[in-house]
């Protein structure tokens, strides 16, 4: 194994939680949503199949909680078929490292991910000055430098497949991030959706403690590319999907997932870009 994987300089414990951290929801019969703190991630296979693909690693320092949770749900000693990451933000890749080591899995991300998860390139710092809440204030707090997973980690199959998760399909989705993808099973219309959109407003402390559901766009702090946002969401709702899985705020299904990402494509502009703030005026 190599043993070389490192975070960056930056990286660190957040102290930010939400009212849902530590809560699992079964979706569907074969997905599983569990909030770490702040961000979701998502185990997709049938508890009494004990077979398994983990999508993002939650946040730094969260190892732990995460492995109990798949023993929970899995049986002791589970370890997943494979890691896949929407992206490699902090919020996203916290526990990687650990998760690898213990379960000796390899990691799949987007093409264009694999630099700021090989220690050859950093994510912009975020935009503490952007329109938005107390969250927005405190994100220069957030890791921002690459982490590097070595050979660890690999590109996703160019064809749009997903390892070890038959059925499903990679997006490119970016905008919050230059390889941001989502996932989408065309049988039921199941998506996980990453950061392209979330239920809640991420940028709001309260909202992001009490989780608020109201669907927006990517964190503001964070989203360097908006006219690729604003095209990834559209991209996401001409699926019709039938229920979402966000990587922040609660899940959504039906009429209500329906209307709200309607509404959302529709008038992007004033409810996800913000009015002010770096990312906006390079755009």
């Amino acid at each position: 194994m190599d043993e070389n994987l490192s975070y960056g300089k930056d990286y660190k414990f957040i102290p930010a939680t939400s009212i849902e951290s530590g809560v699992g929801t079964e979706v569907l019969p074969d997905l599983y949503s569990f909030t770490v703190q702040i961000v979701n991630i998502v185990m997709v296979g049938h508890a009494d199949h004990k077979e398994f693909v983990l999508v993002d690693t939650g946040m730094p320092y969260s190892a732990n909680k995460i492995i109990a949770e798949v023993e929970k749900r899995f049986g002791a000693d589970s370890r997943p078929k494979a890691i896949i990451l929407t992206h490699g933000h902090f919020d996203h890749v916290g526990s990687v490292i650990e998760l690898v080591k213990h379960w000796d899995v390899s990691v799949y991300a987007h093409e264009l991910e694999l630099p700021y998860l090989t220690g050859k390139k950093d994510y912009p710092e975020p935009d503490t000055t952007v329109e938005g809440g107390m969250v927005s204030k405190m994100s220069s707090m957030f890791p921002s430098e690459a982490i590097d997973l070595g050979s660890r980690v690999q590109a996703l199959p160019a064809d749009g497949t997903v390892p070890h998760l038959p059925g499903f399909k990679w997006i490119h989705t970016p905008g919050h991030s230059a390889g941001h993808v989502s996932l989408f099973r065309e049988m039921d219309k199941a998506l996980i959706a990453g950061d392209a959109f979330t239920t809640v407003k991420q940028e709001y402390l309260y909202k992001m403690l009490t989780q608020e559901l109201e669907i927006s766009g990517p964190p503001r702090y964070l989203t360097p590319d908006w006219k690729a946002a604003k095209e990834s969401v559209g991209k996401l709702e001409a699926l019709k999907p039938s229920v979402a899985i966000t990587g922040h705020g609660l899940p959504i299904a039906g009429a209500e997932l329906t209307g709200y990402l309607k509404d959302l494509v529709e008038n992007f502009d004033s409810i996800a870009v913000p009015d002010y703030g770096k990312f906006v005026e390079k755009n």
